[in-house]
């Protein structure tokens, strides 16, 4: 823990010089405009009133709904009000998943009603649900280690807990069980699943989320259902407590024919390469249980109240930035791969791209993947968000779920990384709502998404090379 420090400083020293040198990139008026549009974006508004408005008039947005579609209209009526070129949807169709009754209780030895909800893409129990011997694992891999056939008639329980980090990086291990339970517990024999819910909170909300991904096959697993970190804790001890615990499941979700989603797209264009395009991006859809706040309309907001401050300028930078608040992230990057297919041809025009889900948290850290003679642009680029509270990071970023597919087809990346401490506390649940949100950091990275698309974009910088 004593080396920690230690090594930062050092990493510190070493940067120091190549943003000194970097900074020098940057002609006066480039940086003064980048600073200027840090103090307008820390008094601006208008990412919280976009989320207030968003969660407000649509609220739930689950991907293929009726509510889903009501977002596109409405961002599409916003983004055009706001002044941006080339406002449309971009259309594709997603396999549409609908919840329905969900309810557990344990029936012997200790009768008592549990909290769940159901995972995305969950087959059904039917409304008489199914009952049986819990049998507790106390991870997916003891769970995949399980003989074939072996559970047969009884009801797994993988109750493996997620680790709190500020960058978010235990939900990559915890949330694979919530992805594959349904079908090891298939192959197992089992009638049904429970989880503990993929989340760092103690509050009796369980955490819902994708399981196999809708563009990866449909159906299939047994019904599978979360459990909120209470009641998990409360059917260990349970089992602690007696030779046999029965639950009774019942889910009763359908999976309907394909329905139309989409994404929507917005622009700026450029005032000398328009053909080049550096890429903002959030996701539209939401989960049905809260109202989206946090999980992504804080993205939305962030994005086009900083992508406006743009288009406020005298004059447009030198290339385009596009805004894209993708459709159906949640139930598998549907949208990112519709774009990502739908733009194949103009991907090596896509200069770089970052996207805005984690929050609502400051951000404090800035992290790319770019070329090697990027590098120095990227330190300019931190330099200018220093200010802010932003650190220097890596040059590993992923620059978020939506830009998978463009990342994968060599578009360089950027993370504005927020402080997730308790993002998954709220990840997906009943209280990912509004009041959650700090206008004051929802405007810190607003400010800092104004600055690092304005340069990106102003730069001549090749970032692939």
């Amino acid at each position: 823990m004593r080396r920690f420090p230690l090594v930062l400083a050092c990493s510190l020293l070493l940067l120091a010089p190549l943003a000194r040198a970097a900074d020098a990139l940057l002609a006066p008026q480039v940086r003064a405009t980048a600073d200027g549009l840090i103090a307008a974006a820390l008094d601006d508004e208008l990412a919280m009133e976009l989320v207030t408005s968003l969660t407000t008039e649509v609220g739930p947005r689950l991907a293929g709904t009726a509510q889903e579609a009501r977002a596109r209209d409405w961002a599409v009526a916003r983004l055009t009000d706001l002044g941006f070129a080339n406002v449309r949807v971009e259309p594709f169709e997603v396999p549409l998943w609908v919840r329905g009754d969900e309810r557990a209780e344990i029936l012997e030895p200790f009768p008592q009603p549990l909290a769940v909800t159901a995972l995305g893409g969950s087959t059904s129990t039917g409304p008489k649900g199914v009952a049986g011997e819990i049998v507790a694992f106390p991870s997916l891999a003891a769970l995949q280690a399980a003989p074939d056939g072996s559970l047969a008639g009884r009801i797994v329980f993988v109750d493996e807990p997620m680790t709190r980090t500020q960058d978010g990086s235990g939900y990559g291990v915890a949330v694979a069980k919530r992805r594959a339970t349904a079908y090891e517990a298939e192959r197992l024999g089992a009638v049904g699943a429970l989880i503990r819910s993929v989340g760092t909170d103690s509050h009796r909300f369980p955490h819902t989320g994708q399981m196999r991904r809708l563009t990866e096959g449909q159906g299939g697993g047994v019904p599978t259902a979360a459990l909120s970190a209470p009641d998990a804790d409360q059917l260990r001890r349970a089992l602690a407590r007696a030779d046999s615990v029965t639950v009774r499941l019942v889910l009763t979700p359908q999976l309907l024919p394909p329905s139309r989603s989409g994404n929507v797209v917005a622009e700026i264009p450029g005032r000398e390469a328009p053909e080049d395009i550096v890429l903002a991006g959030a996701h539209l859809d939401a989960w049905d249980l809260g109202t989206g706040a946090v999980d992504d309309g804080a993205g939305v907001g962030i994005v086009v109240a900083a992508a406006r401050l743009l288009k406020a300028l005298p004059e447009a930078p030198r290339r385009t930035v596009r805004v894209v608040l993708f459709g159906a992230e949640e139930v598998g990057l549907v949208g990112a791969k519709a774009y990502a297919e739908q733009h194949a041809e103009a991907l090596d025009r896509h200069v770089i791209a970052a996207e805005s889900d984690f929050g609502a948290g400051r951000i404090w850290r800035f992290d790319t993947a770019v070329g090697p003679e990027a590098l120095a642009t990227t330190a300019a680029i931190r330099a200018v968000l220093h200010p802010l509270g932003i650190g220097p990071g890596s040059n590993t970023a992923r620059g978020g779920p939506d830009l998978k597919y463009l990342r994968e087809a060599g578009v360089p990346v950027a993370g504005l990384i927020q402080n997730g401490w308790d993002y998954f506390d709220l990840h997906h649940t009943p209280d990912d709502t509004l009041d959650k949100i700090d206008p004051a950091a929802l405007a810190q990275n607003v400010a800092a998404y104004a600055a690092f698309l304005y340069l990106a974009a102003e730069v001549e910088t090749d970032f692939r090379n």
